[in-house]
């Protein structure tokens, strides 16, 4: 496995969980030092006690060194990085760089199975880098993209709604499909091309239906309908199902941004101009800044008031800050001259290197004593069950911003809060 990173080393245990030999390979020294001993450098429900598990086991080894990983290996995953480029195409340095570095160690035939997200014809570039390299043995390229939620990656892997393989070799995807029979899983077999296309286009509609349903929002709150209540009722038709109808800050995390610029930069790049992609990038940008629309209505100037946070990861049971809504909002109020305090059960360690400024507080009461509002970001689960009227009593003013809809308007209206959901009447 080549990347320790989110996908790489849960894809790691797991498969090391169902009884598979797994070498994981990363260029961060340190990193992988604290793998070693079974240190993780990210948050992921449930991942540490299956990482401690198979170390123990000798199920899973650890190494930056490509010769102790290639050699002797049926199968390489390419598990690495695919930032946004300067264009809002996807950066592939690290998957090429990683190719070239396996064809330096080969010593027989290898699948090389890519599971890092990338543009359609990607498969094909693998096999090109590989082949100039080193042509002596043969290497056959399989696509076997991720769809791993963070905060439930592990439930994701061992109950996957489908396995998706693409390859212009069947029995190299027989090979690869064979790795997940455990899982009694769907399986779709399918060309190359189809298969790398099959990732941007769920990521690029399940971010269509947020940014649909955070436009809804707009319109029900100038009619004061109740998006929540609208959401439910859509909800119930088979054919829309509830899914990714929450209205809120948007979305963000290190797939959906990345995933939706990268597929309108494909089609750019193919002389199509994606209309609808870019609606919903200008949706979601536009949505952050609601909630400071929102906190001008309550507040008029922010300058020289303070604004607790709630929340600081882009989503519950992650620490990943990689395109929170956290960020934007508290940059923006600090810029407008607001002092910010914000508190996150999990990632205010990685925030603090993207939040200069920023006060980090012990717990949610802490964050809002003595704020002159109190602006939820994140749903984390242990925010419902806050005391709401202590709460009020530590605000300076009574002023909560619910950016994710996480209370009931009326509640909080008969707690004495002046209150601003998003859609919500």
């Amino acid at each position: 496995m080549i990347g320790a990173g989110y996908v790489g080393l849960t894809t790691s245990a797991c498969l090391a969980d169902l009884g598979n030999d797994l070498t994981v390979l990363d260029i961060d020294q340190a990193k992988i030092d604290g793998l070693r001993q079974g240190r993780l450098h990210f948050f992921e429900p449930g991942l540490q006690e299956v990482v401690t598990r198979n170390l123990a086991a000798g199920r899973l080894r650890f190494t930056t060194e490509y010769a102790e990983a290639i050699p002797g290996a049926e199968m390489a995953f390419i598990a690495v990085s695919t930032p946004e480029g300067a264009g809002g195409e996807a950066d592939l340095s690290a998957v090429t760089a990683a190719a070239a570095s396996i064809a330096g160690h080969l010593d027989g035939p290898l699948v090389i199975v890519n599971k890092s997200t990338v543009p359609i014809g990607t498969g094909d570039l693998v096999s090109r880098t590989v082949h100039e390299c080193n042509g002596a043995h043969p290497v056959v390229v399989v696509s076997n993209p991720e769809f791993l939620r963070e905060g439930s990656a592990l439930k994701d892997f061992m109950e996957p709604d489908r396995v998706i393989i693409g390859a212009h070799d069947h029995d190299a995807a027989d090979k690869v499909a064979r790795l997940y029979e455990p899982l009694s899983a769907r399986v779709l077999v399918t060309d190359m091309y189809s298969a790398e296309m099959i990732k941007y286009a769920s990521n690029a509609f399940l971010a269509t239906r947020i940014s649909f349903i955070n436009e809804m929002a707009r319109i029900a709150e100038r009619v004061n309908a109740d998006i929540k209540v609208v959401a439910e009722g859509m909800g119930l038709d088979h054919r829309i199902s509830p899914h990714f109808l929450d209205a809120g800050l948007g979305y963000g995390g290190s797939c959906f941004p990345k995933d939706v610029k990268a597929l309108a930069a494909i089609a750019e790049r193919y002389d199509y101009h994606p209309e609808l992609l870019q609606a919903v990038m200008d949706i979601n940008r536009d949505q952050r800044r609601l909630i400071l629309d929102k906190l001008a209505q309550c507040l008029g100037e922010v300058s020289g008031l303070t604004v607790g946070l709630l929340g600081l990861s882009f989503k519950p049971n992650t620490d990943d800050m990689r395109e929170a809504p956290s960020v934007d909002i508290a940059r923006e109020l600090m810029a407008r001259g607001a002092s910010v305090i914000a508190y996150d059960p999990a990632a205010m360690e990685k925030a603090r290197g993207l939040l200069p400024g920023v006060e980090f507080a012990p717990d949610a009461y802490a964050t809002a004593r003595g704020a002159d509002a109190l602006v939820l970001v994140t749903e984390w689960n242990e925010f419902k069950q806050l005391d709401l009227k202590r709460i009020k009593r530590l605000l300076r003013r009574p002023i909560l911003v619910d950016g994710r809809n996480l209370y009931d308007p009326a509640d909080m209206r008969r707690l004495g809060f002046i209150y601003r959901g998003v859609g919500r009447s």
